[in-house]
């Protein structure tokens, strides 16, 4: 009788969780921070006011650790393999959250000091989960549910978003913004998403890819029989190593090869840079940390708007769902035009109705009136944010670069996401207090500029193998060009959809079902 391949026998299942319960970690802090910066006792241990710049220094610092970590784990997971890499990212973050956790604590001098060190080494750890854990999934997953894995995994995401603001909300309400466990709580509960993990990465097989990326070949022949039994492994190892020949045609190469024009892997390491640019041109990073007061905006009480952001969160976790149901079945480039083009009207709305519940009073107009059309285009602009922004521009580097150079793309990746959230995480504050709802109009402009950077220059990596969109890139530079509808006459525009038993494509329900199942 043939195995059920329940959960405890599936690894490519035990890799997805693992891997969204690692992308998690990086949601959590997100939600975690969001209500810490208001606890009068948290500023007073840091000797810091509520307007001061530090509370978004503290904040921000956490993101350069990240960009640095991504380097470090990235050479790590090369040179050691993808486990050792993630044993050490996680075993970095959750030292990072203990040093946050004691800062201060039984009045010990230099808070602040040890706070910012907490920060920076946690940052450090989850910079590394971010860059490894995509390439790890990436690689154990197939070329027909790559995304679907990845947009999973970002759904985790957003649910550890949803854990942390829930927990700070709980104890906030419960304890007051006065009591150091209203914010040394939700820290210290952070432990469980590594310590967990830490628990479980034995039972997870080493990617077979970097087995053959370093010519052990009876290892990765051990490590595919381990993910998929006994039936298919010498056709997959074969493919491998066809591919590993073919990849390695160009040498190693570095991150100035990279950032060098002319060199193969520069086209590639733009998409991936721009990718990143544009998810933080969205926007959605700082609506993220400031909804509390944008719902204030909107003319609600504290109380209200945290309960709303929270409301806002939870649709977010729920819309996520289309985001996985839909990457695979209509490509990477559909839902991020359609996230923009979603996100552009969302935020054209609510600088209108920004601008009307601030003269609410002068108009004679209900703040009901205004607020609740307003709470509307809030949630969809962040259920588009989601589906088509928050996992694409992570899932578009592990599909583009060669083995040789896969891990670098993914870490440079990480890098410019660590230096953009920097960036938007100190200017947020200034931005929204001097611009009020013109921000959002700002926001409607710069994904014009997204969606636009994508329909030219983005090509359609999805439903492909990796070998195939390397091909792109190739045939961009014989051409002479990088916008796709002018390379290999547009192939790279759309999918290259799944043909049924009457040779005909696949309709769009068809393939969504096809995701279900």
């Amino acid at each position: 009788m043939e195995k059920v391949k329940s959960f405890f026998y599936d690894k490519k299942q035990q890799v997805v969780l693992f891997s969204s319960t690692a992308i998690a970690l990086y949601g959590y802090d997100q939600g975690m921070m969001s209500l810490i910066n208001t606890n009068q006792d948290y500023l007073k241990t840091m000797g810091i006011a509520e307007e001061d710049p530090q509370v978004g220094v503290i904040v921000s610092v956490y993101y350069l650790g990240c960009a640095i970590g991504a380097v470090l784990f990235s050479l790590l997971a090369d040179k050691r393999g993808r486990k050792p890499a993630l044993f050490g990212c996680l075993t970095v973050a959750s030292l990072g959250n203990l040093i946050m956790f004691l800062a201060g604590i039984g009045n010990t001098p230099g808070a602040r000091i040890v706070m910012y060190i907490g920060r920076v080494v946690m940052g450090l750890g989850v910079g590394g989960v971010d860059s490894v854990v995509p390439i790890y999934s990436s690689e154990l997953s197939s070329d027909d549910a790559r995304g679907k894995a990845m947009a999973q995994e970002f759904q985790w995401n957003i649910f550890g978003l949803n854990v942390a603001f829930a927990l700070n909300l709980l104890v906030t309400i419960h304890l007051g913004k006065t009591n150091q466990w209203a914010w040394r709580i939700p820290i210290i509960a952070m432990q469980i998403y590594p310590v967990g993990l830490l628990l479980f990465i034995e039972r997870l097989p080493e990617s077979p890819r970097w087995f053959i990326f370093h010519e052990r070949e009876e290892d990765a022949k051990k490590s595919l029989q381990f993910i998929s039994g006994e039936d298919k492994v010498d056709d997959e190892l074969k493919e491998l190593i066809e591919s590993h020949e073919q990849e390695s045609e160009g040498g190693t190469v570095g991150y100035i090869d990279m950032l060098t024009p002319g060199h193969a892997q520069f086209h590639p390491t733009m998409v991936t840079i721009m990718g990143q640019v544009n998810q933080a041109l969205t926007g959605y990073g700082a609506i993220s940390v400031y909804g509390p007061q944008i719902f204030e905006l909107l003319g609600y009480d504290t109380r209200t708007s945290e309960y709303l952001t929270q409301g806002n969160y939870v649709s977010y976790f729920i819309l996520m769902t289309f985001a996985w149901l839909l990457i695979d079945a209509t490509g990477r480039r559909q839902i991020m035009l359609a996230g923009s083009a979603t996100m552009i009207v969302c935020f054209g709305l609510l600088t209108l109705f920004g601008w009307l519940a601030s003269d609410a009073d002068k108009y004679g107009i209900p703040v009901q009136a205004v607020a609740i059309p307003g709470i509307v285009s809030l949630f969809v602009a962040t259920g588009a944010f989601g589906i088509g922004w928050l996992a694409t521009p992570w899932l578009i580097p592990t599909e583009i670069f060669p083995t040789t150079a896969r891990a670098q793309g993914t870490a440079i990746s990480v890098i410019v996401w660590g230096f953009m959230n920097f960036v938007v995480t100190l200017m947020t504050p200034i931005l929204f207090n001097n611009l009020k709802y013109i921000l959002f109009l700002v926001f409607a402009g710069t994904n014009l500029f997204a969606g636009a950077w994508t329909y030219f220059y983005q090509p359609e990596t999805g439903g492909r193998p990796f070998e195939d969109n390397i091909e792109f890139f190739e045939k961009a530079g014989e051409q002479g060009t990088w916008r796709v509808g002018k390379v290999a006459d547009g192939k790279f525009k759309k999918m290259p959809y799944p043909k049924g038993e009457d040779g005909e494509s696949q309709p769009l329900l068809a393939r969504v079902q096809d995701q279900i199942g």
